[in-house]
């Protein structure tokens, strides 16, 4: 037992003597030391395994896990701290234990426990908090008790013998005593506040509430400290994503302070304390609301950052002190602490804890500005709502504030201040840093330190430059991509017609136009990112250069390899925060003007105070008092001349109702103005009689829906009075009505306004659902037929993101939300203009003569329909922004004799126009039906397919569905990078790969080099410095040019790579909607940078220590695994970020678009609320994510710190060896970059993943099957005017859309003469539209033929067959271009054969009085004209080309009546020696036709002329004819 002993075994002098007293002798008091441990072990692992073991049987209780005691956080650094101490004792004494001759283990055999005894407190401590069960707190507060009097005993010992503060065993033991004192305090403060032991009544203590809440799943906040900083709580939900996907479910709810109503209040309140004094500044708001956690996190941030300088510094310790050797003593040796610092082991340990602290700080500090920024995002976002809820409108109107605006506020504002506040500790964080490192480098190199840093600094103005250059190129890209996409998506809408023309080249060519403007612009982008990427890489090559020839150059000496190595991890350092510093800038900039942005919104005009409308207030003269010059005036009708006029009129106004009689609303000598100081109405004095119904005329633009606004107080007031009355209050108590002020009104707004919800929420509108009511208000509006079409019936999405109504369709459901709500008055602003007269009139009778009047409610209707005033109780008649008329229509009859005939006459008309009207609008509801049904017909049979587009969609689904089966979920996808990276060109791909490879390889040999060169420093003879530094000048040059050629190449990669996809896929089919990425996605490239990166270290770190390869192998498991998880989870979570980020933004347009009704139905609380939950799932999501990518952060710098650790034990081991320490160095600089990529590669990976499914989706258009253009007969074998006489022939035709689904057409036989007219028609569905399809082989004939004049047109070339035809379809389709290039894109005929067309088409009278004639413009969609002339445009575009057949699906369907006899007259005089195919949809279009082919379910069941037809009674054609009259 010569080698362990307690106290050594020393022969001359007896270590176990106790003859000077028992304390005296320094082994003893040690072995007392050991005794509170073992008395905590003892006690503490008898309680933990009975806990552990009856864990399992017990039910975890959600809340009281969390539930701290107090003094938590303190407890656990002070714990952490303990550890660290003990670690410090136990290598003082194994390194004074060398020193000596025989082994003491005294010396360290009691820390080694003490850091076990403190490893089980902190374990013990943690299962007692989550279990809740304080008493058994005592046996810990025993043992700080025992520990500190031990401790106290040791110290005031080493007092005694004159051992001081230079050795370091008296420092270490007096910091213990200081420690356990602390913790001994901690158990005292706790014992105070809980009350468990020595007190009557302990104390009974409630957990957080939204801890009681079990939809928190956010534990952040929550779980201990240890947990906190390494994220654990994050590991069930990051592995559980590998089997199924995260859902909005598993990630719950916010806590409570997160949420964006406390953070709302936070800023608020801020916001108005600056308000007393002068105009509030957002800024100071901020830092007052959210200046605490920001100070926190900049704290983390400058210990991390400080603790970032230890690397540099351990490395240089480490290679100044191998290979030194000690003496051996024989006395108890104290060392001191200079000595402990110059032992490389301990070095290395140090290097590793430094390591761990800092990446746990730094991700600390990254989670609590992430943190802050998202509260501050909530805040910012309930902030601009409320606004938007108290706008005025006239802002709204008058174009001040548009929704653009507000929607850029939303989406892009407050997203840079979150991104300012990420980035924000940075700002002050990196001077500190830069200053540090440089400071350092001069202590280590002398004068050439600061040359070389003078280089870093001088170049950074120009990484400036660059970057702005960059920003505005990309403003340039983007509006060539607006451009290419405008035309791209014009393309889209008109494809079928393009088809059907055979002019796809044409307009192909025209997007490559604007595609090749775009991509000069995406070069120069390409030119700057490559130069920006270029100055990253070599600013750092170019400072090591400077610095070591300058050093070479000045000192005449070489480095020592410990000064070279620690500069060159310094200059690493360094390199980062320059990088970002540009960045910081930039965002930094960007969020002044944001803040800007957002001040003047804040301080935008707000409506008037609603107190007022009680009438017991006088009006708020606040509106007016606008800033002089802000507002346009806006002169509507030059209101000043009428009130000239207005003052002779009093007279003549009939007398008022009598006063006794209820009025609802009373207006006394108001003016009214939206925002200019001229008044749109002027002297209004009116009353609403209660429970009446009162109507508004007059003609357009006179004020009448100004009226309504002013009432709802939407206007502002010059002066008068708007009163409410109080006098009717059904329902609810007094206190109700006061905080209303004044009741809710149903208002039913020109522009109707639907919420992106079902059909019975838009109705409902937050009111609890009444079936009984709903019903009957569904009748009225006569919705129920259009509901019957809808996929879902009511429960249809309907609004921006759901599907498109016709306007007559919004208007109704407007109304119905009007009339449903429970509300006293009701505002009707014209709800008939889009309705035809038969849904006008049933609207009348049953919904407001019945339903509303049987309620007794009180009604307002503006309307242009005169001949509803016999049913008016009081009417208003305006004229000009004044009220003319005010009176019941008797009233006006004798009063007003003049006003009553106009009226007449105007009545007279109307009811001429509406006998012409039924039949046209009858057609009209049919047809808007019609197309709904269209829409939904192509959307659930999916066998009216419009398109092969609609078939890519289905496909794409079936392969989404397919990739959400777990087996793909964490499969990287290669083979789609390298069909992306191929389609750049093999050159370019080899090219990149090499000079990245290449340029690696220098880094290395540039390091590598100096090694060499600093280490024959170290050796007595050497090479002169004239051999290293040339060849160590050429090496840096190489690299710079190297990092130049890699980034340019890797830019024009990609910019190639995309602009073969583009091309491709415009080619392949000329469908390409999709904005794809136009330059290499930026993670390729930093994948492969930071991969390189690690591969080359560890490359570097195996060369020097080969040992070092076997610790490799768990690491790299781990990291597989914990790459695997994350990747998964971050996906899913990214999703969920987008999916949630989408409803936000719709929300809030919503509101800007809807903000009239919301208030006068005094629903903006309910909206705010929907907003904060909106706001809130948002932020849950993105929390998450920044959380989980915190979490793989934590674990991959950990990793990257054990591969520090490693390496340097495993070099400190083989050093004796052969290993020279200049090699030492370069392995530690290497292995303390790769803490740095390795979790870029992760993050990269994912982001990879993201990028690439949209490359997939090109991949799988590229892959569809594209038209067979080229058919079996050549293009010589068909007669140049084929076809002559039109004759069709159609035998055993069977039709479908694609392969999968079921015929459309089913064994159709017929035959058409030449010249003949015919008309096809059956119900929606029945398959006339694909029969006129099939001529033009658009569809899948898959069985019998149709032969044109003796060819079958299968075996045609699509281009011809599609070129001889003409077809006009049901929707009219117009390219943005001239009225020409309409007519005739391939620029073949003459004018004067297109002005016949235009002619034949009744519009030539139109074109001409157009500016330009035929080369007018026409806008995007053709929007300038009516659907009327569109339609009349495309008929004229069929008569340009002179084919023998023409084709016209339903093509008469949006003209009216007038317009479209004189088309047939026409067609039958124009085309009289022509075929004509019509398909009807209205049947007495027909009537004339020389032959009928009636279709049913795809299949033709009746052929002859329509006479013979129509006398057949029981023919399917008369029964059509029938219905449809």
């Amino acid at each position: 037992m010569a080698g362990l002993s307690f106290c050594g075994n020393n022969v001359t002098k007896n270590a176990y003597s106790v003859d000077t007293g028992m304390l005296n002798n320094g082994c003893f008091v040690d072995a007392l030391n050991l005794v509170p441990h073992v008395f905590l072990l003892f006690i503490t692992f008898p309680i933990l395994f009975i806990g552990w073991g009856s864990q399992s049987s017990k039910v975890q209780i959600h809340h009281n896990t969390w539930l701290h005691f107090p003094g938590h956080n303190l407890r656990w650094i002070l714990t952490f701290t303990l550890l660290f101490v003990h670690v410090c004792e136990i290598a003082e004494g194994i390194v004074s234990n060398k020193q000596m001759d025989t082994n003491h283990l005294h010396l360290f055999m009691p820390a080694f426990m003490g850091f076990i005894a403190a490893t089980t407190s902190v374990v013990y401590y943690h299962n007692i908090e989550t279990s809740n069960f304080p008493k058994l707190l005592l046996a810990l507060f025993i043992y700080w008790v025992l520990a500190f009097i031990t401790k106290s005993i040791k110290l005031w010992k080493f007092a005694e013998y004159g051992v001081g503060v230079l050795h370091l065993r008296f420092c270490i033991t007096a910091l213990l005593v200081v420690l356990y004192g602390l913790l001994m305090a901690v158990e005292i403060n706790v014992i105070r506040v809980r009350r468990y032991v020595f007190f009557a009544n302990p104390q009974k203590v409630k957990p957080p509430e939204d801890l009681q809440d079990l939809g928190v799943r956010f534990l952040q906040p929550f779980v201990n400290l240890l947990s906190k900083a390494t994220y654990w709580w994050m590991n069930p939900l990051i592995i559980g994503a590998h089997k199924r996907p995260i859902e909005l479910k598993k990630i719950g709810k916010l806590p409570i302070a997160m949420r964006a109503l406390t953070n709302y209040l936070k800023l608020k309140d801020a916001y108005e304390d600056q308000r007393v004094k002068k105009a509030p500044s957002i800024w100071r708001s901020m830092y007052r609301a959210f200046g605490r956690p920001i100070l926190l996190s900049s704290t983390f941030r400058y210990l991390a950052d400080l603790l970032g300088f230890a690397g540099p510094l351990c490395i240089y310790g480490i290679v100044e002190h191998l290979n030194k050797k000690g003496t051996s003593l024989s006395e108890v040796y104290f060392m001191s602490s200079n000595e402990l610092l110059q032992n490389t082991s301990v070095l290395a340990v140090l290097l590793f804890l430094a390591l761990v602290l800092q990446r746990t700080f730094l991700q600390a500090s990254y989670y609590v500005t992430i943190e802050t920024g998202i509260n501050l995002r909530g805040a910012l976002l309930a902030m601009i709502y409320n606004k938007i809820l108290r706008l005025s409108t006239s802002n709204m109107s008058m174009g001040e504030m548009t929704l653009g605006q507000i929607n850029n506020l939303v989406a892009i504002e407050t997203n840079q201040l979150m991104w300012f506040l990420f980035l924000c500790p940075n700002l002050w964080a990196m001077p500190v840093q830069i200053v540090m490192g440089v400071i350092l480098l001069y202590y280590l190199l002398g004068t050439s330190a600061l040359i070389g840093a003078s280089v870093i600094v001088l170049l950074a103005p120009v990484q400036y430059l660059i970057a702005t250059k960059l920003a505005d190129t990309q403003k340039s890209t983007l509006d060539q991509s607006t451009e290419r996409l405008k035309k791209t998506t014009e393309i889209l809408k008109g494809i079928k017609l393009l088809k059907l023309y055979a002019w796809e080249n044409i307009f192909c060519d025209s997007v490559e136009d604007t595609r090749g403007k775009e991509l000069t612009s995406l070069r120069t982008f390409a030119l700057y990112t490559s130069m920006s990427i270029f100055m990253n890489a070599a600013i750092p090559i170019a400072a090591v250069l400077v610095t070591f020839v300058s050093h070479a150059l000045i000192n005449k000496s070489k480095p020592s390899s410990s000064e070279a190595f620690a500069a060159l991890a310094l200059f690493h350092i360094l390199v980062t925060p320059l990088f970002l510093l540009s960045t910081v800038v930039r965002f930094a900039v960007k969020a002044m003007v944001s803040v800007q942005k957002l001040g003047e919104f804040l301080q935008s005009d707000e409506i008037g105070d609603d107190s007022w409308r009680n009438g017991d207030m006088p009006v708020s003269l606040e509106a007016c008092k606008k800033h002089p010059g802000a507002t346009k005036a806006i002169n509507r009708k030059q209101p000043l001349l009428y009130q000239m006029d207005n003052y002779e009129q009093p007279a003549r106004r009939p007398l008022r109702p009598n006063e006794t009689e209820d009025v609802a609303v009373k207006v006394n000598g108001g003016f009214f103005t939206w925002g200019s100081n001229l008044s749109t109405l002027s002297d209004i004095n009116i009353c609403i009689p209660t429970g009446q119904l009162t109507m508004i005329v007059g003609q357009v633009g006179c004020g009448k829906s100004s009226l309504l606004l002013a009432m709802l107080g939407e206007m502002q007031t010059l002066s008068g009075k708007v009163y409410w009355s109080n006098c009717f209050e059904t329902d609810g108590s007094f206190e109700e009505t006061r905080s209303k002020n004044r009741y809710s009104v149903g208002y039913a707004t020109q522009k109707s306004w639907l919420l992106n919800a079902t059909v019975e929420d838009n109705i409902t509108f937050g009111s609890p659902f009444n079936k009984q009511r709903y019903k009957t208000v569904i009748d009225a509006c006569s919705l129920q037929p259009d509901v019957d079409l809808l996929p879902f019936g009511d429960q249809t999405e309907i609004g921006e993101r759901g599907i498109n109504l016709s306007g007559g369709q919004r208007q109704r459901i407007c109304v119905a939300r009007a009339l449903y709500q429970n509300t006293n008055i009701v505002f009707l602003d014209d709800p008939f203009s889009a309705l035809d007269i038969h849904l006008s009139d049933h609207l009348m009778q049953e919904g407001i003569l019945k339903f509303l009047q049987d309620d007794k409610r009180t009604v307002v209707l503006v309307t242009h329909k005169l001949q509803y005033l016999i049913h008016a109780d009081w009417i208003i008649a305006m004229k000009d922004g004044s009220v003319l008329r005010e009176g019941t229509l008797k009233d006006i009859q004798t009063h007003d004799v003049e006003l009553y005939e106009h009226w007449k006459t105007l009545m007279n008309r109307q009811d001429q126009e509406l006998e012409k009207d039924t039949e046209i609008d009858n057609c009209q509801t049919a047809l808007e039906r019609k197309t709904l049904r269209r829409a939904f017909y192509s959307r659930e049979a999916k066998n009216q397919v419009d398109d092969d587009e609609e078939e890519e969609e289905e496909e794409e689904e079936e392969d989404d569905n397919m990739s959400t089966t777990t087996s793909r979920r964490s499969k990287i996808p290669w083979r789609v990078c390298w069909q992306y990276l191929s389609s750049g060109g093999f050159l370019m791909v080899f090219l990149m790969v090499f000079s990245k490879l290449l340029k690696h390889s220098v880094m290395v040999a540039i390091d590598y080099w100096l090694a060499e060169w600093t280490a024959n420093a170290d050796g007595p003879a050497g090479l002169p410095d004239s051999y290293y530094v040339p060849v160590f000048i050429i090496l840096c040059g190489a690299g710079i040019a190297l990092c130049l050629i890699t980034s340019l190449t890797v830019e024009f990669l990609g910019l190639s790579a995309a602009t073969n996809l583009h091309h491709n896929l415009l080619n392949k089919i000329i469908h390409a909607p999709i904005r794809f990425f136009d330059h290499i996605p930026p993670t390729l490239e930093s994948l492969t940078r930071s991969t390189l990166l690690c591969l080359s270290a560890i490359g570097v770190i195996a060369f020097v220590t080969p040992s070092f390869l076997i610790a490799l192998i768990p690491l790299a498991v781990s990291f597989y695994f914990i790459q695997k998880y994350f990747r998964v989870a971050s996906k899913d979570l990214q999703d969920l970020d987008d999916s949630t980020q989408l409803p936000l933004l719709c929300h809030f347009s919503e509101t800007a678009e809807g903000l009239t009704t919301i208030r006068a139905f005094r629903h903006e609380s309910r909206f705010k609320q929907k907003m904060l939950e909106l706001t809130d799932t948002n932020n849950t999501a993105y929390l998450f994510l920044s959380a989980a990518n915190r979490w793989l952060e934590v674990r991959t710098d950990y990793l990257g710190a054990v591969i520090v650790l490693t390496a340097a034990v495993a070099s400190i081991w083989s050093s004796g060896k052969s290993l020279p320490s200049s090699m030492v160095g370069l392995g530690l600089t290497y292995a303390l970059t790769v803490t740095n990529y390795l979790n870029w590669v992760v993050r990269n990976l994912a982001d990879l993943e993201v990028q690439m499914a949209a490359v997939k989706k090109v991949n799988s258009f590229l892959s569809t099957e594209s038209e067979n253009y080229e058919g079996s007969m050549d293009t010589t074998q068909v007669p140049e005017d084929w076809p002559q006489h039109g004759e069709i022939k159609i035998q055993d035709l069977c039709v479908r859309y694609d392969p999968l689904l079921k015929p459309v057409l089913k064994h159709v036989n017929a035959y058409i003469n030449p010249g003949q007219k015919v008309g096809i028609c059956g119900r929606t569905g029945s398959g006339k539209s694909s029969l006129s399809l099939a001529f033009f082989n658009m569809v899948d004939v898959f069985e019998g033929r149709i032969i044109i004049d003796g060819i079958d047109i299968c075996k045609l070339p699509l281009q011809t067959l599609r070129s001889r035809l003409s077809i006009i379809l049901q929707d009219p389709v117009l390219f943005s271009g001239s009225i020409r290039f309409n007519l005739d894109p391939e620029r073949t005929c003459t004018d004067d054969r297109l002005w016949e067309a235009l002619e034949i088409a009744q519009l030539k009278n139109m074109v001409k009085a157009l500016s330009g004639g035929l080369d007018a413009v026409v806008t995007e969609g053709g929007e300038n004209f009516s659907v009327g002339q569109r339609q009349l445009f495309c008929l004229a575009r069929a008569f340009v080309r002179k084919s023998s057949i023409l084709i016209m699906d339903e093509a008469t369907a949006s003209i009216d009546m007038a317009t479209e006899n004189v088309l047939q007259k026409v067609v039958m005089t124009a085309f009289a020696d022509r075929t004509v195919v019509t398909i009807a949809h209205l049947v007495s279009s027909i009537l004339e036709a020389e032959q009928v082919l009636v279709f049913s379910a795809g299949q033709l069941v009746e052929c002859d002329s329509a006479v013979n037809l129509l006398a057949q009674q029981d023919s399917l054609f008369s029964v059509l004819v029938r219905t449809h009259k």
